[in-house]
């Protein structure tokens, strides 16, 4: 079960970084369109977007390595 936790941790610690590379644009979509979308939504919603995906990503680091230090110990 131990390590189940430590699965999702670690799945939410890959959105927070995939997140971030979105927010900042270094995601690249695969039509035009999609991307011209994606230009308008992180015009107007990137700055939040970049705060909270670096926060989320702090946090889940931090209770990731907690986490291994907790099935080490």
């Amino acid at each position: 079960m131990e390590y189940l936790g430590l699965f999702f941790e670690l799945l939410i610690l890959a959105f927070a970084v995939y997140l971030y590379m979105f927010a900042t644009g270094r995601i690249e979509a695969k039509t035009e369109e999609a991307q011209q979308r994606a230009d308008a939504f992180r015009k107007s919603n990137g700055g939040w977007l970049r705060i909270l995906s670096l926060a989320l990503a702090a946090i889940m680091l931090v209770n990731v390595l907690l986490h291994i230090m907790q099935l080490m110990g």
